[in-house]
């Protein structure tokens, strides 16, 4: 008998490369644990590199971008004038060349720098990683390395200078190895020795959209961690313009 419209489902082998493979069972289980958690880190960037940049002038000066990554904030303010040192503890990956952009491989921690060299620090989600074993090729766990990067940083700015710093904040707590999470307790520790000029919050709703929000709802956010990707893990979100205080 013939079923007019009727559906047959039949599976048919197919070949593929197995550097394909791995794209698509990777992109598989992304979308499985997306559905699985509502909230994700996904967009952090975009609000973090916006609040940097908007909150730099033209140029000329110093920056110290650290923790440079590809580069993302070091090109936008090479294009407002400045020269760049960018630093990171990977070898450079920047899809272009600028003049006045000078690449670094080093750790802060160790490497010689010049005190009050710099008018601007651009510290982009980056501290929180510092010392954190396992991370970025970090062997030897260093409980208290965020606030001695800070401290390091304070010297290295100018007196008038000033640090653009984004970083993840809710409850306290270290979410290894991925990052710490700054609240009521280790907030003050990391930001002392410098008084906030300007500070901003954001956290995620349940559509998994970045808010702006006040202090208090961002430190109440608990944060959640993931075994084998970061940027399924969970935060709030702080936003600060920081100066030296002497």
């Amino acid at each position: 008998m013939h079923l007019r419209g009727a559906m047959i489902r039949i599976n048919v082998p197919l070949h593929v490369p197995e550097w394909a493979y791995r794209v698509l069972r990777k992109t598989r289980d992304v979308i499985r644990e997306r559905s699985q958690n509502s909230i994700d880190l996904s967009g952090d960037r975009e609000i973090e590199w916006s609040f940097v940049i908007s909150r730099l002038p033209d140029g000329p000066g110093e920056v110290l971008d650290f923790g440079a990554s590809f580069g993302n904030l070091s090109i936008a303010a090479a294009q407002r004038g400045f020269h760049v040192l960018a630093l990171d503890l990977d070898t450079e990956r920047f899809p272009w060349k600028h003049p006045n952009v000078d690449f670094m491989q080093a750790d802060l921690l160790k490497v010689d720098l010049p005190a009050e060299r710099f008018d601007f620090i651009l510290n982009c989600s980056s501290v929180e990683h510092v010392g954190l074993q396992g991370r970025y090729g970090v062997a030897a766990e260093e409980t208290d390395g965020d606030l001695e990067a800070m401290r390091r940083f304070r010297s290295l700015l100018k007196p008038t200078g000033r640090m653009l710093l984004t970083i993840p904040c809710g409850r306290d707590e270290a979410v290894a190895p991925w990052h710490r999470v700054y609240g009521e307790q280790r907030l003050p520790k990391l930001l002392q020795g410098f008084e906030i000029v300007e500070e901003e919050y954001w956290a995620k709703r349940t559509d998994n959209r970045w808010y702006g929000c006040d202090r208090a709802v961002a430190m109440s956010v608990v944060p959640t961690g993931h075994p084998t990707n970061p940027t399924m893990c969970s935060y709030a979100l702080g936003c600060f313009a920081l100066r030296p205080k002497f």
